[in-house]
């Protein structure tokens, strides 16, 4: 049997599009063995992980509301002297609502959650080959982006989203003995289109996002070169068409999960098993 490791990159909702890449990956009969992932695609990877069909796990997605996750901080009113726009409780709540597991231990399929020390600027790993903490604990903090959002404090760190480490972590995947990585990445790239409506944000907001993509894209594009040099195993890349400036857009959930599915149909038709 084919050892599979899903490495599922951050996007926000763009991250639905996960959902329909593993549908793809289904009907090919291949079935993963371990997830590694960051951001939101750890919160996909934890629904499915944890037993859901991909019809349960459609129907909490499409149920996304924006108001699910703008709980607007009070520090907010502060300006650029807050903490981050949004309260971390809401986050919380959501990623309950939408993962049926409190343990990594209770999940059907083994899941490694990425996250950052805000302190040290270390990846820290949570679940298999890392700490063993709450689930919930676990996700929040890989889904808790710097200024959207404030650091969560666990295992005495102050951890943030995976993704200022490892946007797509294939690095981590790989210590997972895999025979095949299928890599989905709608985190930040510099092929992302652009939005037809921008968000409405700040400027500072919008400057900082824009300057987080390009360092976060160039990482990405150098840790797949990294890998297509250095590695023997086999990668199946799957890069889904998203917008750029949709990660609060919970709108676009059902047409992020059908692209998620063409893109990951197409990676495999042009797979040449090794």
């Amino acid at each position: 049997m084919t050892r599979v490791v899903c490495a599922l990159s951050g996007g926000g909702a763009k991250a639905a599009a996960h959902l329909g890449a593993l549908r793809a990956l289904a009907e090919r009969r291949l079935s993963p063995q371990h997830y590694v992932a960051t951001s939101m695609g750890a919160v996909v990877a934890a629904m499915l992980a944890a037993g859901l069909s991909y019809d349960q796990a459609l129907a909490r997605l499409v149920s996304l509301r924006k108001g699910d996750l703008a709980g607007l901080s009070p520090q907010a009113l502060l300006g650029v002297y807050g903490g981050s726009l949004f309260r971390l409780e809401p986050l919380r709540r959501l990623i309950a609502r939408l993962v049926p597991a409190r343990r990594f231990a209770d999940l059907v399929v083994p899941l490694t959650v990425t996250a950052v020390d805000l302190e040290s600027g270390g990846l820290v790993l949570l679940g298999p080959g890392g700490h063993d903490v709450p689930l919930v604990d676990a996700l929040t903090a890989t889904c808790a982006l710097p200024i959207y959002f404030p650091p969560v404090p666990l295992v005495g760190r102050s951890l943030v989203d995976g993704g200022l480490r490892e946007v797509l972590p294939l690095d981590t995947a790989s210590r997972f003995q895999p025979d095949l990585v299928f890599a989905v990445h709608v985190g930040p790239s510099f092929d992302e289109r652009p939005a037809e409506r921008r968000a409405r944000l700040p400027t500072l907001v919008r400057r900082h996002g824009q300057a987080q993509r390009i360092l976060m894209a160039a990482q990405t594009d150098a840790a797949i070169a990294r890998w297509r040099r250095e590695e023997d195993t086999e990668l199946v890349l799957v890069l889904p068409r998203v917008f750029a400036e949709t990660t609060f857009a919970v709108d676009m959930v059902v047409p992020y999960i059908e692209e998620g599915y063409r893109a990951a149909v197409r990676a495999l038709a042009a797979r040449v098993p090794q």
